[in-house]
């Protein structure tokens, strides 16, 4: 008889529990570097991974700067994961100096006080090299890239032929790939009446025009005027890191530009929807295509067989994401 309700009670168990979702196999594409939100947008990645969420596969850069690369290698040291592979953009559209990545580069008796692997006298891989060898050796359709700099990366990935990766060419590579793709870029609603030139478009339009057109899979777009509604709190900056002495986040956000300034949350937005996307905090587009104009403006046209959509802010959610990409931000790294 003991058996017997032993078995039945297995039974309920394994019918009344969830059963745990697969983490979201994750590119992290960024122009780090150029703005401060790209590293509080890597924060998240890693405070999401450490809850199960997600798995960080590999991280690609799009601002062409040798203190870049080292930079995102400390922030993925500082939170426990070191061995992420780092690809660079060759001959990217910004070179300049960034205000904050050489936060990473202070020394304390000779050695870094953000440790790190890679130094700005390494030669780093190529992001077409890492982004082809990363899809090739995951399972169809179950990558979800989020390109939150220039699309220089992604539309050159289009051009690649088979390699030692894999016998497909980029396109065909992406097809059987990539599920889809949560970019931060362009702007659809009109800000004080007047339509909108976003940044991550602009430097290249080439190839955001290149990607709009040509990229078999869906794409999620997080407008401008997304992440400018959603600032970052400057309290948590002054705050919630204060669980360690010295902090790359924080050092980063006022190196940047200092607090009580609050930053909009443009890349943010699009990493929270790319591992949660059915939380509800954003409304979504109808199905439809959107292409960028030679000058950059990026038009949105409805079309029931689109492969586009794009994010719609949520008013009632605004103090929610907030809240939410705060915490996440900010959670300690993994011990």
């Amino acid at each position: 008889m003991f058996r017997i309700a032993l078995a039945t009670l297995v039974v309920i168990i394994a019918h009344a529990a969830p059963l745990m979702a697969e983490p979201v196999k994750l590119i992290y594409d960024t122009d780090m570097g150029n703005d401060v939100d790209d590293a509080l947008a890597l924060a998240i990645i890693h405070a999401l991974q450490n809850r199960g969420e997600c798995e960080l596969l590999a991280v690609t850069i799009t601002k062409d700067h040798v203190e870049c690369a080292p930079y995102i290698d400390a922030l993925n040291t500082f939170y426990g994961r070191p061995d992420i592979p780092v690809g660079i953009v060759k001959g990217g559209v910004t070179p300049e100096q960034s205000k904050f990545t050489g936060v990473t580069q202070e020394k304390a008796d000779g050695k870094y006080l953000f440790p790190h692997d890679l130094t700005i006298n390494d030669e780093i891989p190529d992001a077409l090299d890492v982004l082809r060898k990363t899809l090739a050796e995951q399972p169809d359709g179950s990558v979800v890239i989020a390109q939150v700099g220039f699309s220089s990366n992604l539309a050159r990935l289009l051009s690649t032929q088979a390699d030692k990766h894999s016998p497909l060419n980029g396109k065909d590579l992406v097809q059987k790939k990539v599920k889809h793709i949560s970019i931060m870029a362009g702007a659809f609603e009109p800000i004080g009446g007047k339509t909108l030139l976003e940044y991550n478009v602009v430097n290249d339009i080439p190839a955001a025009q290149t990607l709009a057109r040509d990229w078999p899979t869906p794409i999620i777009w997080s407008g401008f005027e997304i992440g400018l509604a959603i600032r970052y709190p400057a309290d948590s900056i002054l705050q919630d890191f204060r669980y360690r002495e010295r902090h790359p986040i924080p050092e980063s956000y006022q190196a940047y530009m200092p607090t009580p300034h609050e930053r909009p949350t443009w890349d943010l937005t699009s990493v929270l929807w790319a591992v949660r996307p059915d939380r509800n905090f954003f409304h979504m587009s109808e199905a439809g295509t959107v292409t960028v104009q030679d000058g950059g403006e990026t038009v949105f046209k409805a079309l029931k067989s689109g492969n586009h959509t794009y994010l719609k802010l949520n008013k009632n959610s605004i103090v929610r994401v907030r809240e939410i990409q705060a915490a996440l931000a900010s959670e300690p790294p993994k011990r």
